[in-house]
C-alpha cells in the first residue's frame, strides 16, 4: 500500500487556541458522563476479575501437566511444559466495563490437542468452583468455550504451538511462532497479537482508552456492535478509533470523538482503513490483497488487523449493515457537532437505538431446546447463520433494507403438554404459560422446560408507487426457506430436540420482552382493512400446508420448520407478505440522492484531513 495521505477537504488540519480550550471543556463532560452511564467497573470487580484470571491460568497449567503425563512425560517435564493466558479484546485494550465478559487465549504446547482442549479443559472447567454455563464451540470460526466464573463471563480460545514448553513471559507478536501451527491457531492468536499492536501504534494510550470506551457504548447503544450480524465488533472499533488517534496525535478525548464521527461518515469505503502498512511473513498463508482476491474486494468496509497475517476484521458487513452503520455515523457527527457548540450534551450520543420502533414488518426467528447447555450451542449455531439470510433478503424486489437486530432474547416456559412445546417453539407463549413456575411442573408427567432464544431482522419495504392499486405481496419465501435449511445442516442437529423457526410479524405483535419498562406505546384500536380476514397464502403452496394469518400475535406464523418434540408442519417456506397498505417508517436511511445530504463540519471551521492509508 501506497505509504500516501488523501484528504477529504482542501486543507490539513490546524487548531487554534480557542478551539483547545473547548476540546478541554467538551472532553471534561465527556468523561462526567461515561461515568455516569456505567462504564466504569468497581474496584471489587476488578479485583474479581484479576482472581479470576489467575485461577484460569492455574487450570490451564493443571491442564497442560496432566495431558502431558497422558502422553508418556515426566511429571517434572509435564509440569516444566508450562502453559498461559493472554487476555486481548476490551480487558486487554482496558476498556471494558461492569458485567464485560473477558477474552482470554490459552496457549499450550505442541503436545496438547484441540481436541484435549476441548474434551479434557472443557470438562475440567465444569468441574471449577464458581464456573457456570459451561458451552464449548468447537466449530466456530475461532473455536472458544464460554463459562462464567464467580459471575464473570469469560471466553476461552485456545493456541497450540510448536514448542515443547510455554514460558510464562513469552511474547506472541513474535511472527515465527506462527511456523508449523494450525490456521485456527493462527487465528485464534489474533486476538491477542492484534490488541498488543493496537496498544503499541496508538501516541497516546489514555487518549485512545478514553475515546474508544465513548464509541463503544455509542455503538451498544445504538445497537451497532456486533460482528456476527454484520456490523463491526469490538476489535473493528477499536481499530477505527486508533486510526483517528494516529491522525491526531496530540489531541485529547473530546477532540478525537468529534473527529471520529466526522472523518468515519465521509470515510471512502471500500478505501481501506490501515494503521500501519501491510507486511508479508514467514509462512505461506492468505494476507488481505483485494488485488489478489476477489473475496477480499467484495469487502465493503474493510478495516484490516496491523499484526501479520493481515485480515479483514469486518468481513461480515453486509449491503444493509454498511447503509445503518453510515447512517448512524452521520447522526452522530451532527449530535457531536452540536455539543461542540454547547447546544446540545453527550448523553444525545448515547439515546437508545428504535429499532422496535422503526419498522412495520419483522421477521422473527425463534431457536429451541429443552435443554440450558444445548440451547446455548444450537442458539448460537442459529446466530451465527442470520447474516446470510440478511444477505438473501438484500436481493428481494420490494425489500428497501434487512435489518438484523444484534442480541436474541431468551426465555423459559414451563410446559406441560406437547401442545404447549409446539405453541412455544412457535412463538406463541400464553399468559398462563409465562406465568408458570419450575416449581409448579415438578413431579408432572411429560412436563418440562422449553428453552427459547429469539432474533429479530426489520424489513424495510418499498413505499407504494403513486397509482399503483391493489394490495402487493413481498416474497420472502426463497431466503427463509434457505436459511433454515443452512441452520439444519449443522452436524449435531437433531430433530427432535431442537426447533427453528421463521415467521414475519407486524410491529403490533411484537412481545413485551423487547421493550424497556414503559417504553412500549399503547396499542391503539386498528381499522379492520377490507379482505383481513383472508387468508393469506402462496399460490406456490399445497393447500394442505396453508398458513391461516390473523391480527393476533399467535396466529401470524407465516412459516414453521421443526420443534422440540414435533415434526414439521411445512415445507419452511414463508408465504408473500400481503402489505396493504403501506406506511414506511423506515426513511430514516441517507436518500439516494446523495447531494441532499448535508456533509457535517470539524468544529470551530476546522477543514477535515482524511487519512485513507497509513502515515
Amino acid at each position: 500500500m501506497a505509504n500516501e495521505k488523501s484528504y477529504l477537504g482542501v486543507t490539513p488540519p490546524i487548531s487554534t487556541a480557542e478551539s483547545n480550550e473547548r476540546e478541554k471543556e467538551v472532553t471534561i463532560t465527556l468523561m462526567e458522563e461515561l461515568r455516569r452511564q456505567g462504564t466504569f467497573e468497581s474496584e471489587e470487580e476488578a479485583r474479581t476479575r484479576e482472581l479470576v484470571l489467575g485461577r484460569v491460568s492455574a487450570l490451564v497449567k493443571k491442564f497442560v501437566k496432566q495431558v502431558g503425563m497422558k502422553r508418556g512425560l515426566s511429571e517434572a517435564a509435564a509440569s516444566a511444559a508450562g502453559g498461559k493466558i493472554s487476555t486481548f479484546g476490551s480487558y486487554r485494550l482496558g476498556v471494558h466495563g461492569p458485567g464485560s465478559d473477558i477474552d482470554a487465549l490459552c496457549v499450550v504446547p505442541k503436545h496438547v490437542s484441540r481436541e484435549d482442549f476441548f474434551e479434557e479443559f472443557e470438562s475440567m472447567l465444569r468441574e471449577f468452583e464458581g464456573a457456570t454455563e459451561v458451552a464449548g464451540v468447537p466449530e466456530a470460526y475461532v473455536p472458544i468455550i464460554t463459562a462464567s466464573i464467580n459471575g464473570i463471563p469469560i471466553n476461552l480460545s485456545m493456541a497450540r504451538l510448536a514448542l515443547s514448553t510455554i514460558p510464562e513471559d513469552l511474547s506472541l507478536q513474535d511472527d515465527n511462532l506462527l511456523r508449523n501451527i494450525d490456521e485456527r491457531c493462527v487465528r485464534s492468536l489474533g486476538g491477542s497479537r492484534v490488541a498488543n499492536a493496537i496498544l503499541e501504534l496508538v501516541p497516546n494510550v489514555e487518549v485512545f482508552r478514553d475515546s474508544l470506551r465513548c464509541i463503544k457504548l455509542w455503538a451498544q447503544r445504538r445497537a451497532i456492535y456486533s460482528n456476527v450480524n454484520g456490523f463491526f465488533g469490538g476489535v473493528a472499533w477499536a481499530m477505527l478509533v486508533a486510526r483517528i488517534c494516529q491522525l491526531y496525535p496530540n489531541a485529547i478525548a473530546g477532540a478525537i470523538v468529534s473527529r471520529f464521527f466526522i472523518i468515519m461518515y465521509q470515510w471512502s469505503w471500500p478505501q481501506p482503513v490501515l494503521l500501519k502498512q501491510i507486511e508479508e511473513g514467514p509462512l505461506q498463508v492468505k494476507v488481505w490483497n483485494p488485488k489478489l482476491y476477489p473475496a477480499d474486494r467484495s469487502h465493503r468496509m474493510p478495516i484490516i488487523t496491523p499484526t501479520y497475517p493481515a485480515m479483514c476484521a469486518t468481513h461480515n458487513v453486509t449491503a444493509s449493515t454498511q447503509m445503518i452503520t453510515t447512517e448512524e455515523f452521520k447522526r452522530g457527527s451532527d449530535i457531536v457537532d452540536k455539543v461542540i457548540v454547547g447546544s446540545a450534551s453527550w448523553s444525545e450520543l448515547f439515546t437508545k437505538h428504535d429499532f422496535f420502533h422503526k419498522y412495520r414488518y419483522y421477521l422473527q426467528i425463534i431457536a429451541s431446546t429443552g435443554n440450558a447447555d444445548l440451547q446455548i450451542k444450537w442458539s448460537g449455531t442459529v446466530e451465527s447463520r442470520i447474516r446470510q439470510l440478511v444477505m438473501k433478503l438484500e436481493y428481494v424486489d420490494s425489500l428497501l433494507l434487512a435489518h438484523p437486530f444484534v442480541k436474541g432474547f431468551e426465555q423459559v416456559s414451563y410446559c406441560v403438554s406437547d401442545e404447549e412445546v409446539r405453541a412455544v417453539a412457535q412463538g406463541d407463549i400464553s399468559e398462563t404459560i409465562a406465568k408458570r413456575k419450575k416449581e409448579d411442573i415438578e413431579g408432572k408427567e411429560g412436563a418440562g422446560p422449553v428453552y427459547t432464544t429469539t432474533f429479530y431482522v426489520g424489513l424495510a419495504v418499498e413505499p407504494k408507487q403513486p397509482g399503483s392499486v391493489g394490495p402487493r405481496k413481498l416474497d420472502i419465501s426463497y431466503p427463509t426457506t434457505e436459511f433454515t435449511k443452512l441452520v439444519k445442516m449443522w452436524e449435531k442437529f437433531d430433530e427432535s430436540t431442537m426447533g427453528i423457526v421463521v415467521r414475519n410479524i407486524k410491529s403490533s405483535s411484537l412481545p413485551d420482552n423487547v421493550f424497556d419498562p414503559g417504553e412500549r406505546q399503547p396499542k391503539q384500536a386498528q381499522k379492520r382493512t377490507k379482505g383481513s380476514n383472508k387468508s393469506n397464502t402462496s399460490p406456490e403452496m399445497p393447500s394442505s400446508k396453508r398458513i391461516r394469518t390473523s391480527n393476533s400475535a399467535s396466529k401470524e406464523q407465516q412459516s414453521t420448520t421443526s420443534i422440540p418434540n414435533a415434526t414439521s408442519n411445512t415445507n419452511g417456506s414463508i408465504p408473500p407478505l400481503s402489505i396493504t397498505p403501506v406506511v414506511e417508517t423506515a426513511g430514516a436511511f441517507a436518500p439516494k440522492d446523495s447531494s441532499a445530504i448535508k456533509s457535517p463540519q470539524l468544529p470551530l471551521g476546522e477543514n477535515a484531513a482524511i487519512a485513507t492509508s497509513v502515515q
